[in-house]
């Protein structure tokens, strides 16, 4: 929970009574190498902060092709947020690709401390607005830049990510084959 203070209080300060009413909104869950916190086609219950290890985000799509939206790791929130908000079944999965402490929250809990701690809601708002722009700037970098440059910007932005990922879920982040991706790192 130390981290999870850390990572508020780069936003807003805590009294040690507000810090310890967020947290009895958590619950703390660890999951191994290979564990799913979120399966399509079920329900989505909760949202999560990645204390620990590393995900992955993807969509499969009808071809059985996966498509990797993103890398949750340390300090990041994540789940599929449609899903989590409106009731719904996921439409993407999100998996550990190392063993993983993360903070779970759910929607009921989310809402309740949003309520009656009103200054957090400032701290959500903040990551939900960071979150967008970077979506944004992943889908125009997909849409309107080289591999190569999606490459280098990869490199830019994560790039302890190389040392944490295969070449070939790398590669499918990008949108590239392996055997470009290959080239582009060599």
């Amino acid at each position: 929970m130390k981290q999870l203070r850390r990572h508020i209080e780069e936003i807003l300060p805590l009294t040690e009574k507000e810090f310890s009413f967020i947290t009895s909104h958590f619950s703390k869950q660890h999951f191994k190498k290979g564990d799913y916190l979120i399966e399509v086609g079920q329900a989505v219950p909760q949202m999560f902060f990645v204390a620990r290890g590393l995900l992955k985000l993807y969509y499969t799509d009808e071809s059985g092709k996966d498509h990797i939206l993103s890398f949750p790791r340390e300090d990041w929130w994540e789940t599929d947020y449609l899903a989590f908000n409106t009731k719904t079944k996921a439409k993407i999965n999100l998996q550990c690709l190392e063993a993983s402490e993360i903070l779970c929250i759910t929607l009921k809990d989310y809402q309740n401390l949003r309520k009656e701690l009103p200054k957090i809601e400032h701290f959500f708002l903040e990551k939900a607005t960071a979150g967008h722009i970077a979506s944004q700037q992943r889908i125009l970098s997909l849409l309107s830049s080289t591999a190569e440059v999606r490459y280098e910007q990869l490199l830019r932005r994560y790039p302890a990510l190389l040392q944490r990922v295969s070449k070939t879920l790398l590669a499918s982040y990008l949108g590239v084959s392996r055997e470009t991706l290959s080239r582009l790192s060599s």
